[in-house]
């Protein structure tokens, strides 16, 4: 009697799974090396934005043309008056832009008038939960014009697992002025918002703060992980294929009686 003798897999039917495993794996390590450049430029971009002498705020007329590319991120400064009565709350979620901040909290947006008529929305800074009324912060909400340094900002944008604003609660999930002032009947205002840094109230709430680039920029070890990988299988795959080629030369039929 006969054996059947239990078929074997060969090296050569594993080789293209290999080199697409091969070159996903080159392929993510690539992108990693190509992410890390772009991070290293944004960083870059930032530092160097954030570090600039305040200008002027761009004129009203002006504001539809503006790009958040060319201008997120400029300090600018300019004198206006806040519309306390109206402020919205939106709840503070860790940023690696304000590591001045811990803690459960909230922003506070302002609408504030230039001398123009125009409206743009501040956020005036950070208020540790037990202090989003106003009340209990009074000395801090300035009556007149306020000259404020800051820097401008795009509003957020909405994801899946953005919870829904709550406007009779006057409590926001994301920082979307025009929202807010659609909400609170303000009318038309700028479809950016400005980040304040200064000066800092009576009080000192709202806690405003100047913004520091801390962006986590860890795409060399994964690229290297990437690539580590790659380089790993190659090895592996040519050391098992030299041995099943050698296991081959030596193999006989086994029989049975």
């Amino acid at each position: 009697m006969i054996a059947a003798e239990r078929p074997r897999r060969t090296w050569i039917g594993l080789l293209i799974p290999a080199i697409l495993a091969f070159i996903v794996l080159i392929g993510l390590g690539t992108w990693q090396v190509q992410r890390k450049a772009w991070k290293e430029a944004l960083i870059a971009s930032l530092t160097d934005r954030l570090a600039a002498a305040p200008g002027m705020l761009p004129a009203h007329d002006g504001w539809a043309a503006l790009d958040a590319a060319d201008h997120e991120y400029r300090r600018v400064h300019f004198s206006a008056q806040f519309d306390t009565a109206a402020e919205a709350l939106v709840y503070a979620s860790a940023t690696a832009f304000r590591p001045d901040v811990s803690g459960p909290g909230y922003w506070v947006f302002t609408p504030a008038r230039l001398a123009d008529g125009s409206i743009v929305v501040i956020n005036r800074g950070f208020v540790p939960e037990g202090r989003q009324n106003p009340k209990s912060r009074s000395e801090g909400q300035p009556a007149g014009p306020v000259d404020i340094v800051g820097a401008m900002r795009w509003p957020d944008s909405r994801h899946w697992f953005t919870p829904s604003d709550d406007p009779a609660h006057n409590l926001w999930f994301s920082r979307d002025p025009q929202g807010i002032a659609a909400a609170k009947g303000l009318g038309a205002v700028a479809q950016f918002y400005v980040e304040q840094e200064a000066p800092v109230p009576p009080g000192g709430l709202p806690q405003p703060g100047k913004l520091v680039v801390v962006l986590p920029d860890n795409h060399l070890q994964y690229a290297i992980t990437w690539y580590g990988l790659a380089a790993a299988l190659a090895v592996v795959f040519v050391i098992w294929a030299f041995g099943s080629g050698r296991g081959d030369g030596r193999r006989r039929p086994l029989h049975s009686l």
